[in-house]
C-alpha cells in the first residue's frame, strides 16, 4: 500500500443521506468501479446486528458483504464499520479472505474501555482494525495522549483523527497531527475523516498530505462529497490532487462515471453540502443533525438557528439528541402571552358564521371560482394560514411561521383595517392595530415533526374558541416534487423527502384524532382525507 491511501466511504457515510438504500446492483457497481479506479480502501457499509436487506449498505454478517464484493481485487483493501454496541463479536465470523479485510470501530469517549475489548477481539479474528474515536477534536491533549497510549498497546492497523463537527482549521489539524504522530507507534497508520461545515475538507487534506512524514496516511472521502449535513471530502477532488502532485494513478474517469450514473441523481433527490446552518453548527460546536433539525422546521431565520444552537448545554452539543433539540426549539419558540381577551374577541367576530379555513396548497388554483362563490354567500368567516391569497378575500390571517410573517409583514401593515391578523407569540407578544398575539405553546402538537404545523395550530385555536365545524381547502399534503406543494411557487421550500412523508403521516393521524372532537370537511383533494 502507498504511503498515502484514499478510503472511499460513500456506501457508509454517504448512506446517511438515503437511509443506505442504494439498491443491490448499485452497491455492487460502486464497489466494483471504485476498485477499477484503484481506490486503496473501499468501505462497503455498516455491520449491524440483525440487518438483512440486499438493497441497503447495512450488513448483519461478514458473509453478506462477500456477496457485494464478489471477486476481490488483491490490490484493494475492503472494510466495513462497526458502531460500538450495534453488533456483538459473536456475530462476526473469523477472517477467511473472502470478505472484508478490515473493520473500523467507531466509539464515543465514554465507550473507550469496551471499544478496545472489541478491537482486540476483531484483531484476534484476523481483521485489520481501525480505531476511530468520534469527535477526536473534542478530546483534551491529556485525554488524547492517554488514548494513544492504549492504541500503542493494542497496535491496530490505524488510528483516526475524526473531525465529526467539521470545526478544524489548518492549524488545528496540524497541531493534533503532530501530537498524534509524536506519540503514536510508527507502525500504526494515521487516518483523517473530515466534514465540510467550514468548506475546509479539501484545503486541510492538502496540508496533511504535504507533510514530510514517513507515516502511512489514510484520507477518507466520498463520491461528490456525499454525506449528511455539509458532507465530506470529495473523492474526485482528492484523487485528482494526488495524481497531479504525487504521481499516483487513480482512474478519475471511473470515479466520474460513478458520480454521473449514481450519485448526481441522488443529489437531485436528496440534499447535502455547505449551508450557513452547518457553518453555525460548526462554530458553536454542535452536531450537524441539530442544524438539520432546525432547518427542516422551515420556520426559522438563520439568526434564530444560531441563537438556539448557541444556547444548548455545552455538554450536550456533540451528540445528537432529537428529544433535547425538540424541547429547546419549543422553548425558544414559546413566548407566553395571556390571550383570553383575544379569544373572546375572535369568537365575537365570527359570530354565527361557518368557518372556511385555507391552507396554501396548489389545489387552490383550480378552486378559486368555487371558493369565491362560497365566500360571496356571506355564510363563512374565512381564515388563511401562513399566506395571503391574491384572488380570494379573507377575514383573518393566522400566522405561526416567523419566516412567512417576514415575507408579507409589509402587506399586512398596508392591508385593510377589516383584515384581522392573528400571530403566535413566537413572532411577537405585542398586539396592535389589527394584529393580535396568541400564546404559541397553547396550540402546538405533541408529535415533534408537526409540533408547530400552522394548519393544525389554527385548528387547535379554533377548537379552543368553540368552533365545532371547519370547511378546509388547500390542505393538500406534501408531494416529493417541490413545485407541486404550494399554490404560489415563491412559497416552495427545500425539505428532505423522508421528512415530508413523516409530516404527511403524522398530520393525517392528528386530523383523524381531531375529527373526533370537531367536524373537519375537505373541499379540495388532500392526502389527509379520512
Amino acid at each position: 500500500m502507498n504511503r498515502i491511501s484514499i478510503l472511499d466511504c460513500t456506501l457508509r457515510d454517504g448512506g446517511y443521506i438515503n437511509d443506505f438504500k442504494f439498491g443491490e446492483n448499485v452497491i455492487k457497481n460502486i464497489v466494483s468501479k471504485l476498485a477499477k479506479a484503484s481506490i486503496d480502501i473501499i468501505e462497503c457499509g455498516f455491520l449491524k446486528s440483525g440487518i438483512f436487506d440486499k438493497n441497503r449498505s447495512l450488513f448483519g454478517s461478514i458473509e453478506a458483504i462477500t456477496e457485494v464484493i464478489g471477486k476481490k481485487n488483491t490490490n484493494i483493501m475492503y472494510v466495513a464499520m462497526i458502531q460500538y454496541g450495534k453488533i456483538s463479536i459473536d456475530e462476526i465470523a473469523d477472517f477467511d479472505g473472502t470478505s472484508v479485510d478490515g473493520i473500523r470501530v467507531t466509539f464515543h469517549e465514554h465507550e473507550i474501555d469496551d471499544a478496545f475489548i472489541l478491537g482486540k477481539q476483531l484483531m484476534d479474528k484476523g481483521y485489520k482494525v481501525f480505531m476511530q474515536p468520534v469527535g477526536t477534536v473534542t478530546y483534551t491533549d491529556t485525554a488524547l495522549i492517554q488514548l494513544i497510549d492504549r492504541i500503542n498497546e493494542l497496535k491496530p492497523f490505524a488510528f483516526y483523527i475524526v473531525d465529526t463537527l467539521g470545526t478544524m482549521y489548518k492549524n488545528d489539524l496540524l497541531r493534533m497531527f503532530y501530537l498524534v504522530d509524536h506519540n503514536l507507534d510508527k507502525r500504526v497508520a494515521v487516518g483523517f475523516h473530515s466534514h465540510n461545515n467550514l468548506q475546509l475538507c479539501f484545503a486541510n487534506v492538502q496540508e496533511l498530505l504535504q507533510l514530510n512524514t514517513p507515516r502511512q496516511l489514510i484520507v477518507d472521502a466520498s463520491l461528490y462529497g456525499m454525506g449528511r449535513g455539509a458532507g465530506n471530502l470529495n473523492t474526485e477532488l482528492v484523487t485528482q490532487y494526488i495524481n497531479t502532485n504525487f504521481g499516483l494513478q487513480y482512474d478519475n474517469i471511473e470515479i466520474l462515471e460513478l458520480i454521473d450514473e449514481y450519485i448526481r441523481p441522488l443529489s437531485i433527490q436528496y440534499k447535502w453540502g455547505y449551508e450557513a446552518a452547518y457553518y453555525i453548527a460548526s462554530i458553536t460546536g454542535c452536531h450537524p443533525n441539530y442544524a438539520s433539525f432546525l432547518m427542516n422546521k422551515q420556520t426559522l431565520h438563520i439568526q434564530d438557528i444560531y441563537a438556539i444552537l448557541n444556547s444548548l448545554d455545552i455538554n450536550r452539543r456533540a451528540l445528537f439528541d432529537k428529544d433535547y433539540i425538540g424541547e429547546e426549539y419549543i422553548s425558544y419558540m414559546s413566548n407566553y402571552v395571556d390571550d383570553s381577551e383575544i379569544l373572546n374577541e375572535i369568537t365575537d367576530n365570527i359570530g354565527k358564521k361557518k368557518i372556511l379555513l385555507l391552507a396554501p396548497g396548489k389545489s387552490l388554483n383550480s378552486k378559486t371560482e368555487i371558493l369565491n362563490s362560497i365566500i360571496n354567500s356571506g355564510e363563512y368567516y374565512v381564515i388563511s394560514v401562513n399566506f395571503l391569497p391574491k384572488d380570494i378575500k379573507v377575514d383573518m390571517l393566522f400566522v405561526s411561521n416567523m419566516k412567512r410573517f417576514a415575507d408579507f409583514s409589509e402587506l399586512i401593515e398596508h392591508s385593510a383595517d377589516n383584515l384581522k391578523v392573528i400571530v403566535t407569540s413566537n413572532i411577537t407578544k405585542n398586539s396592535e392595530k389589527n394584529l393580535s398575539a396568541i400564546n404559541y405553546s397553547s396550540y402546538i402538537n405533541e408529535e415533534q415533526c408537526i409540533a408547530d404545523n400552522a394548519g393544525l395550530m389554527c385548528i387547535n385555536f379554533l377548537k379552543k374558541i368553540g368552533v365545532d365545524s371547519i370547511l378546509m381547502a388547500g390542505f393538500d399534503g406534501f408531494s416529493a416534487k417541490a413545485e407541486e406543494n404550494f399554490y404560489d411557487s415563491s412559497m416552495n421550500m427545500n425539505v428532505e423527502q423522508e421528512r415530508l412523508l413523516k409530516i404527511n403521516v403524522a398530520t393525517a393521524e392528528k386530523i383523524k384524532q381531531l375529527s373526533a372532537q370537531i367536524k373537519l370537511e375537505f373541499l379540495t383533494d388532500s392526502v389527509y382525507k379520512l
